[in-house]
Parts: structure tokens; C-alpha cells; sequence
């Protein structure tokens, strides 16, 4: 993608913001993500919504939680807070009233009286704000029918044709009603009419079911539009599920054509089916009636890369002639791949635009982040995707998708670094499978793109023979950001004309310092080697980023503190270091950001990882499950940090060009020894030979901080050590597109 393609952007397409909003019911249980994203009970987030330059939000009144019981006992508080704020900010909302919902627990998506309750509702609704031009009834019907009446996965739980097709007249029913009543209130009231835009494709032996997909994907559409009768390519399956033909045929007679067709556009969104079966992860199978298929996300399949969002506005257009605007644009990704996510699609829509489609916005989804959509919603597991703000840390933070969204809102010309580089999805190591199709002019062009993206600005990372050097490089190869891991003799940072040097030659546009003395108690010996490595070369970089404009990031320790106090230390707690290399960190800390305020200091500790043999965690596993005794302090409390996480995060934050200091760590503290026991508990090797001891008896020359844990008052977000453990000990390459990116299975099933 070219960066400088959007500079000249058009202002007829605007830029929206969405909130993930969904409550959705399994069983009994109602699933909230506005309660866990925390918007429920803070106000102050209309103006950082209002902060990126949005022109409308996709903004929830939703049934469940304003008439749980009865309309005439709404609760109007909460939004009637937020409404006028909206308004009194400049942001048109866009009001939806059921998303992804059933509905309150007196009906549900087949409940024959479902369509006139939440119209009575809506026109509730209306009545208390007539300002309101813009509504959502229901958020995409056509998918919330798929998952709660096809494949049991929300309530209802049906898993049969019929409670589908019924879950999704009923919905598109109340859309109708809804806006019937909304329009009595306000005539000029419009409809945004959400849906997911999917494709799919197929071999030739599975184009049958293909077809019927690619067919089944415009229903929501097709029927307020008044386009399903006897002629309709699906007719005959509508009229299989033994539903009255008047049920269809009522929308020909009450048609309800969206004033704005809102497409919902994911990775997910485009499929492949295949019905060789045996070439795909097991994950990807189905069984059909009569064979067993895979069913797969296109670009961990497909060789060369489909065309993306573009020819399905295209296709849109031609099918309806209706105005058209992305209503969700996300993937589940690394920062860098969220913003060339965001970029492909907006230009996407400015070259329909140009080819006479009328597409009046991108919407950004979703503002808060999202919990959990890698399992749909049906668990609690805690899997956090964040948005233009990561809701991790104690106010809601901005992050670089914020900083895209602000550029692209003005028309400034956009000059992230990172945006220079293609998206996983289009990348070679994307597939969970043979690819399909490769050509030599596909190589030729993921040979092509390799070759720029050598030629781009890169990341500097110094320290080479390191483990987190190698770490950096490692993840930012998968990553696809363009670096340069440099030893000694490329670049002493302790030298001030071989910094020069060697910024002249990369032009870099950060730095990432990973190098300096790491043996803590060989420093007792060797103070002044320790402190021109630690604190004089971390020093010397910091000036020269100042000098040059370039991002700075570098590490410091937990051996900082003084381990006096018995909870995990926080960025502001003061440092008071014991031993030599200690006071190395803290002088580069204090030197580091009085030069440089604007770099960030990252400390951590403990580190444990995939590929070095000779962290703590390796070494113990490896001699306690060969018998041989290993040991361990029993009075060190520390905490340990894995390597893959570590890094993937600390890009993430070079990405949103975060400052001063962090805290980063898996967030557990625990001492040497109950390290030990824990990783051979989940390991399942015998630790009896695990030699637990103080460390008085451990013979270290430099004295250490009993108690070192760190916390945070930034946010956690890093996974917890039980969870990284367990990835560390099941051996998953952690530093992979895969672990990071493209997990949600939003839309995933057709």
C-alpha cells in the first residue's frame, strides 16, 4: 500500500466511530461488553470519542438494559446523559436499540410477539429524543440469526434451518415495525441497516454450497427491500423450512429499504471452501450432508490474495443502488496491522467513490476494544482486542489507531512509519494450510513486496547477541517491520560518533536499546565497564534521538528497588538499588528521560522464553525432569516475564509512541523456587529434587532485593504467568502473526 495514496483525501467520506456494545445471551447468562469495557459507568468517554474527529457513532439505547421489564418502567438515565452529550459535541449518533441481543428475558429472536415488542420500544425511543435522525434497530440480523438459530451458539440455541429463517424474519420484522413507529414521531427519521459484507469462494466440487452462501449473504437486505418472492434465488430453500410464504411474501407489501446500507467487513468475512478436507488444521472441518469440507478464512488459504473490501461495496452498489458506509472496520491484530487494516479499507472506499459508488463513511469498531468475539461471545475467558483506546490501563489510553483516525479525519498526510509495510493477510507466512493456486507471478509479487519492505525505515535494535535482541528481530520479522538488529561493532552505544554513524547509515525511525552489561554479579567487579554500557551508552542514544527525531525505547530492571517493601513496586515508587548493576539502571533511567523526556524505560524482570537455553524456567525443567537436583532461592520474590509477550507488547507501545516509565511483566509474583514448582506442575515433571534454598546459601556477590515484584499503575497488559506458562510448555511460537492476529472468528461460519 502506498501511504501517500490517501493524502489528498475527499471530504464527502466520513469518518465514524462505533462502540462495541453487544449483550447477548447463552442460556441464562447475559454477556455485557459495555460493563467490561467500562463505558456503562464513565461519561468523560464522549470526549475522547469526540477527540478523534468522528462525525457519528454507532451508539447503543439498547432494549435490555433501558426495559429489561416493561417500556413503561425504561430507565432513561443513562442515555439520557449521553444522547445530548453526543449532540452537544458534534457527533451524530446513530442509534441502535438491539445488538447481537435476544431481546429481555420475557422473549427471545423467535418469540412470535418479539417484532411488535421491540417496536413498541423504538417508538418509545423516539418519543424521548425526536432529535434522533439516525437508528439501528437490530445489528446484524442475518448473523445474529446464523449464531443463535444455525449453529446453537447464543440463545435461542437453535441448530436447524428453520429457527434460523425464523430468528431472522422476526428481526428484520422489528426493523420494520421499529422504524414505523420511529417515523410517526420523526418523519424524517433514517435507517442504517447493518449486515456482514461476506464472500465466499470455493473448488469447483463445493460451488454448489458456495453459491448458496454468496446468495444467503444479501437476506437481511433482500427482504426489507421487498426483494423475496417466487423469484427470488432462494425461494425454494425459504419455503423448505416450512415457514408460511406470507411470512416472506409481508415485506413485499411492508417494504423497508435502508436509507444507508451499513456493510460490516472482517477478516473473517471472506471464506473458502474446500472439499479436500485432509489439507486443512481440524479446526477448519465441517461435515455436510454428504462430505466432510474445509471451511477457512480466505487469506490463511488462498495464494494470491483476494481484492479485499473493494468489489464488495461494488457489488453492494450494483445489487441495491442504496448510499453504502462501512459500519465496522477491525481486525484482530498487532498495532501496525490494525492501522494497514484501517488504511486498505479507506482507500478501498475512496476508489469505489471515484467509481461512482455512493459510500458516505468508515466507521472504526470498535472505540473501546472488545472482549472475548474469539469464542463469540459465549465465555468469559478475558481475550482483550483493543481499539483506538486499550481500556487496560486506568483511564482508557490512546493508541496509535487513534492518531490514524485524528490524520484521517483533516485530510493530513499520513506518515506512520509502519504503515509502509503490507498486512498479514497479505503476507507469505500467512497460511494454516497448503496455499491454494500459487502461481510464479503470486511469488513473484510476495518477492517484490519482501524486497521493498528491506528498503523501508526500520527499527533499531541494538544488541545482538542477546536474548531479547534476537527476540526483537524475531518478532518484528513476523510482524513485518522493517529493522536492523546491530552488535558492538556496528554501533557501540557508548560511543557518540558510532551512534552517529550508525543513524546516518540506517536512518532509522526508533531505536530500541537492548544492549549493556547483564551480569549482575561479575558487576561488583567490573562497575565501570557496567555503568559505560548501562547508563553512559542508554544516555548517549537518548541524546542522539533528540537530536534526530527518533522514537527511544530502552530497559531497565526491577533490581532498582530495594525489595524494603512486601507489594509489587509501581513507575512511581521511588528506586534505591543494592548492588552495582542496580544503580547502573536507575542512573540510565534518570539520564535517559532527563535528556530524552519523551523515550520510554521499560522495566522488567525474570525473563523466560522459547528460544534461549539458558533462562531460570529452561534450565529447571531440563534438570529436574532428567533427574538431576536443581536449585533454587526459596526468599526472592520476583516477577517473571515471558520473552514473546514481552516484546510483542513493547512494540505495540513503540507503535503508539508511548513515554516514560513502564512496568511490564507477566503480573505474578512468585520466588525463585515456587517458579520452579509451578512450571513442573503444569509441565507434569516431578519437582522432588528441586533443592529449595535461602539466598544466603546461594552465593551471589551482589547483594539482591528480597522482595523486586512489579506492578503497575499504567495497566496490565501483558497475559497472566499460568497462561504464558502454559504457552511456553505446549511449545507454541508465540512471536507469530497467528498468536496475535486474526483470531476472532467473528462471521466465521457460514
Amino acid at each position: 500500500m502506498d501511504v501517500k495514496s490517501t493524502q489528498n483525501l475527499s471530504p464527502s467520506l466520513e469518518l465514524w466511530g462505533g462502540l462495541e456494545c453487544t449483550v447477548n445471551r447463552v442460556r441464562d447468562e447475559y454477556f455485557s461488553q459495555m460493563e467490561r469495557n467500562g463505558h456503562a459507568s464513565r461519561r468523560d468517554d464522549l470526549e475522547r470519542f469526540a477527540s478523534l474527529g468522528i462525525r457519528a457513532i454507532r451508539y447503543p439505547v439498547l432494549w435490555e438494559r433501558t426495559a429489561p421489564e416493561e417500556v413503561g418502567q425504561a430507565d432513561w438515565s443513562w442515555s439520557d446523559e449521553r444522547l445530548p452529550g453526543l449532540r452537544d459535541l458534534g457527533i451524530t449518533p446513530i442509534v441502535g436499540l438491539v445488538h447481537h441481543g435476544s431481546g429481555p428475558r420475557h422473549t427471545s429472536l423467535i418469540d412470535p410477539n418479539f417484532a411488535e415488542q421491540l417496536a413498541e420500544f423504538a417508538g418509545a425511543v423516539a418519543q424521548r429524543y425526536p432529535w434522533v435522525e439516525y437508528y439501528t434497530p437490530v445489528n446484524e440480523p442475518l448473523t445474529t440469526a446464523r449464531f443463535s438459530g444455525l449453529y446453537g451458539v447464543w440463545y435461542p440455541h437453535g441448530r436447524d434451518d428453520r429457527t434460523f429463517i425464523k430468528a431472522l424474519i422476526n428481526q428484520c420484522r422489528a426493523v420494520v415495525l421499529s422504524m414505523r413507529e420511529i417515523r410517526k414521531v420523526n418523519p424524517a427519521a433514517k435507517l442504517v441497516q447493518t449486515d456482514d459484507i461476506s464472500k465466499t469462494y470455493s473448488t469447483p466440487e463445493m460451488d454448489e454450497l458456495a453459491s448458496f452462501y454468496n446468495e444467503r449473504r444479501w437476506l437481511s437486505w433482500d427482504l426489507l427491500c421487498g426483494k423475496v418472492g417466487p423469484a427470488h434465488a432462494l425461494w425454494n430453500y425459504l419455503v423448505s423450512t416450512g415457514i408460511d410464504t406470507a411470512e416472506f411474501l409481508w415485506f413485499r407489501e411492508n417494504p423497508c429499504p435502508p436509507d444507508i446500507i451499513g456493510v460490516n467487513y472482517y477478516i473473517t468475512s471472506e471464506r473458502w471452501l474446500d472439499h479436500r478436507a485432509e489439507r486443512y488444521p481440524e479446526e477448519y472441518r465441517q461435515t455436510g450432508p454428504n462430505q466432510i469440507y474445509a471451511d477457512i478464512h480466505a487469506p490463511r488459504a488462498l495464494a494470491t490474495p483476494t481484492p479485499g473490501i473493494g468489489p464488495l461495496l461494488q457489488e453492494t452498489w450494483d445489487r441495491y443502488e442504496l448510499p453504502i458506509a462501512v459500519t465496522e472496520a477491525h481486525i484482530d491484530a498487532n498495532r501496525e496491522d490494525q492501522m494497514r487494516w484501517l488504511m486498505e479499507i479507506w482507500d478501498a472506499a475512496k476508489g469505489v467513490q471515484q467509481n461512482g459508488v455512493d459510500i458516505r463513511a468508515i466507521t472504526v469498531w470498535a472505540l473501546l476494544g472488545s472482549y472475548d468475539w474469539n469464542c463469540l461471545v459465549s465465555q468469559c475467558k478475558g481475550y482483550y482486542e483493543p481499539g483506538p483506546f486499550d481500556v487496560r490501563s486506568p483511564q482508557p489510553r490512546p493508541t496509535a489507531v487513534a492518531g490514524l483516525m485524528r490524520e484521517l479525519s483533516i485530510g493530513a498526510q499520513l506518515d506512520h512509519p509502519v504503515l509502509q509495510g503490507q498486512g498479514w493477510w497479505r503476507r507469505p507466512g500467512r497460511f494454516h494450510c497448503p496455499p491454494v493456486a500459487t502461481n510464479d507471478v503470486v511469488a513473484s509479487i510476495a518477492l517484490e513486496r519482501q524486497a521493498k519492505d528491506h528498503l523501508l525505515q526500520p527499527i533499531l535494535i541494538t544488541g545482538a547477541t542477546g536474548t531479547l535482541g534476537q527476540a526483537f528481530a524475531r518478532i518484528c520479522e513476523t510482524r513485518n517491520l522493517a529493522y536492523r538488529l546491530v552488535s558492538r561493532k556496528d554501533m557501540d552505544i557508548a560511543d557518540p560518533e558510532s551512534v552517529e554513524r550508525a543513524i546516518e547509515h540506517y536512518r532509522p525511525w526508533a531505536i530500541i536499546n537492548t544492549g549493556g552489561y547483564v551480569r549482575v554479579d561479575d558487576a561488583e567487579r567490573d562497575a565501570e565497564r557496567c555503568y559505560r554500557e548501562n547508563t553512559l551508552g542508554a544516555s548517549i542514544i537518548a541524546i542522539a534521538c533528540v537530536r534526530h527525531k527518533i522514537q527511544y525505547m530502552t530497559f531497565s530492571s526491577d533490581l532498582v528497588f530495594d525489595g524494603r517493601q512486601q507489594n509489587p513496586y509501581l513507575e512511581s515508587d521511588p528506586v534505591s538499588p543494592l548492588n552495582i548493576y542496580g544503580r547502573s539502571k536507575a542512573g540510565a533511567e534518570r539520564r535517559v528521560l532527563d535528556s530524552c523526556p519523551e523515550a520510554m524505560v521499560v522495566r522488567t524482570s525474570a525473563f523466560f522464553g522459547p528460544w534461549d537455553s539458558h533462562n531460570f524456567v529452561t534450565q529447571a525443567l531440563k534438570a529436574l525432569k532428567s533427574g538431576t537436583s536443581f536449585v533454587a532461592a526459596n526468599d526472592i520474590t520476583v516477577s517473571p516475564t515471558y520473552v514473546p509477550d514481552l516484546v510483542h507488547t513493547c512494540l505495540d507501545l513503540l507503535i503508539d509512541k508511548e513515554k516514560g516509565i513502564w512496568h511490564l511483566t507477566n503480573a505474578q509474583p512468585v520466588t525463585w523456587a515456587e517458579l520452579a514448582i509451578k512450571a513442573c506442575e503444569l509441565a507434569g515433571i516431578d519437582a522432588s529434587r528441586l533443592e529449595s534454598k535461602s539466598h544466603v546459601l546461594m552465593g551471589y556477590r551482589a547483594p539482591r532485593p528480597l522482595y523486586s515484584a512489579l506492578g503497575s499503575e499504567k495497566g496490565i497488559f501483558m497475559p497472566n504467568l499460568d497462561d504464558a506458562l502454559g504457552r511456553y510448555l505446549r511449545g507454541q511460537q508465540v512471536a507469530t502473526e497467528e498468536d496475535y492476529a486474526g483470531q476472532a472468528v467473528y462471521g466465521g461460519q457460514n
